[in-house]
């Protein structure tokens, strides 16, 4: 596949974003491909660098995904060996413990899983909602069909919600590799838009879930979308789904013709439930006056799978982040592959990558 023996890629973990991403997008890159990695002065611009428990489950679960041997996977350890044999296929469970996000364990796993041998099931314990991570909805209803187009199937649902300080919650992702990842474009917006969404809330009483969702649909039809509809979740203790701890929060999705765009806010406390429901839906109008195909979070979650692919993807982004910055930076410099930017940083841009055209090991080429 790559021909040769496989080298060790350095990666320097203060460049650029300087956080806790490129050390997931490179253990995730390096269990795709097969390449070993090392990571260095990891997490160096934050005030608590080196790893955190939160990064300590994401890794050993793409490490048991992917057989790979692991040097200086402890808290506060700066710097990080990966050594991947072979992705397996199966079925994983993983607990992040407290309120860790399981989306961020997703998010090293899936790009791995698209490449395995046959279906990769996992189950991931933790929090379901962080303010720091994507919410599972968003992992769910945009992420998820937009990677179908890329012709790699996951199926995504929340079991329970798990909020701050104890987590709990459950989220259960079955993957269906690809042979080859197709290219992806998107790039600006067509037709119509519709929004769809959730206000949901756990443990709370059940006019938080609605003040969010009517607030949400008042903010999008002010700003000129008429089609909307906010599913409304109120769960309460001893409903299944219901979390350990209170929490709410809302996600909306726009459709047009091929193009989904998300945005979201989470509650907490002493913020009104209307303004959680409005924070959302302003982000989400604001994105679509950019007339882009792709947000500001999904552009940062794609490049991975647009590295991956068989040939050139391009995307618009609503907002070109330094998240993404950074991820580009890492594929380019752990696959090789050709990137290109077309804006600036906090601005729309459209994103192009060359794709290093990897397949699931046993297929030829």
């Amino acid at each position: 596949m790559w021909g040769g023996g496989l080298r060790l890629v350095e990666i320097d973990g203060s460049m650029l974003e300087g956080g806790g991403q490129i050390l997931r997008v490179s253990v995730a890159l390096s269990a795709a491909t097969g390449l070993p990695v090392k990571v260095k002065n990891i997490r160096a611009k934050r005030s608590n660098p080196g790893i955190r428990p939160q990064h300590l489950t994401a890794i050993k679960a793409v490490a048991e995904l992917a057989e790979a041997e692991v040097e200086g996977l402890r808290v506060g350890s700066r710097e990080l060996t990966f050594i991947p044999s072979r992705i397996k296929a199966g079925s994983f469970s993983f607990d992040v413990g407290t309120a860790g996000s399981t989306t961020l364990v997703l998010q090293c796993l899936m790009p791995a899983a698209a490449l395995a041998p046959s279906r990769v099931t996992v189950e991931v314990k933790g929090g379901t909602d962080n303010p720091l991570a994507p919410p599972v909805d968003y992992v769910e209803r945009v992420l998820a069909p937009t990677l179908l187009k890329m012709g790699y199937s996951c199926n995504v649902s929340t079991l329970r919600r798990g909020f701050y300080p104890r987590g709990g919650g459950m989220v259960r992702a079955s993957m269906e590799p690809a042979d080859e990842l197709s290219p992806l474009i998107l790039e600006a917006w067509r037709g119509g838009v519709k929004v769809r969404g959730i206000a949901y809330s756990c443990r709370l009483p059940n006019h938080v879930a609605e003040r969010m969702a009517e607030a949400a649909r008042r903010c999008l039809r002010e700003g000129g979308v008429e089609d909307v509809e906010v599913e409304v979740e109120p769960l309460q203790a001893g409903h299944p789904k219901c979390s350990l701890d209170p929490g709410c929060g809302i996600v909306l999705v726009a459709e047009g013709e091929g193009c989904i765009m998300g945005s979201d806010s989470l509650g907490e406390k002493g913020k009104p439930a209307e303004v959680v429901g409005v924070e959302a839906a302003k982000s989400l109008l604001n994105q679509l006056r950019t007339q882009a195909a792709v947000d500001r979070h999904l552009g940062d979650q794609l490049i991975v799978y647009m590295a991956l692919a068989h040939g050139p993807s391009r995307i618009k982004v609503s907002e070109l982040t330094l998240h993404a910055v950074t991820c580009l930076e890492v594929v380019k410099q752990l696959l090789g592959v050709k990137v290109k930017v077309e804006g600036e940083l906090g601005g729309p841009a459209v994103v192009e990558c060359e794709g290093a055209g990897l397949r699931r090991r046993g297929h030829a080429a």
